[in-house]
């Protein structure tokens, strides 16, 4: 075996024991919360050794904090041409998501739940936030919206409307009627925000191959960019 090819099978195993770990912890989290979850738990799950944890994340804190940040890795949004009708689309398909995806609900729970591990932290959020907004920038230059609408205000209202949406759902029906609330979510706002020659032809439901439950993703091992810090034992860096 080469040099090259010796070197590159150690950090391959480290990129599949990160990922392994991850999508463990997501599970753990998405079933007992940050407070019942453990990391004898997650070793079991994932099947790693406490060495193995360890050389990837020092404490239960730091692992719900990569999980929460990692909440959108992998998603693959429906296709479609960019501007309001591919919004709507995404939150139909989260809302969906969030019946069927580990991942994805870990991330959510987290957030809401970060107290509970020392955070104040509203990246999350904000990432939400930076995507609608890009497609509302889209729908813009399009002509969809009305005129006085601004799209990071509107942005920031979705994604607050979303979470607390999902949160009554979820405390209601397990999140079985989401995709309902989201689209009645969007029945009351388009006629504020919508421009009236494309709203009527605004569709509320996902095409049916997007409405079909698919694994949830393997969350990818990747360096945690330099601008974002990660607490260490669960408090702020």
């Amino acid at each position: 075996m080469s040099e090259r090819k010796q070197q590159r099978a150690p950090q391959l195993r480290a990129v599949q024991t990160k990922a392994a770990i991850l999508r463990a912890a997501a599970e753990v989290f998405d079933e007992f919360g940050f407070s019942g979850a453990s990391i004898s738990k997650i070793m079991k799950r994932a099947d790693v050794t406490q060495g193995g944890m360890y050389f990837h994340f020092s404490s239960k804190e730091e692992l719900a904090y990569a999980v929460m940040v990692g909440q959108g890795d992998g998603l693959e949004f429906p296709a479609g041409e960019h501007g309001l009708q591919h919004l709507v689309d995404i939150t139909l398909y989260l809302a969906e998501q969030l019946r069927h995806n580990p991942v994805l609900r870990a991330g959510v729970r987290l957030a809401v739940e970060q107290g509970e591990f020392g955070l104040r932290d509203d990246v999350a959020y904000q990432a939400w936030v930076l995507e609608f907004r890009q497609q509302l920038r889209f729908a813009r230059a399009k002509g969809e919206l009305q005129p006085d609408v601004d799209d990071h205000e509107l942005a920031w209202v979705l994604v607050s409307s979303f979470t607390g949406a999902q949160l009554f759902s979820q405390a209601s029906t397990g999140r079985a009627d989401l995709p309902q609330r989201i689209a009645s979510l969007w029945r009351y706002l388009l006629p504020a925000v919508a421009a009236d020659d494309i709203r009527g032809g605004l569709r509320l439901t996902l095409p049916p191959s997007e409405t079909e439950p698919a694994p949830a993703p393997e969350p990818e091992a990747k360096p945690e960019p330099e601008a974002r810090s990660k607490p260490a034992s669960g408090k702020r860096a």
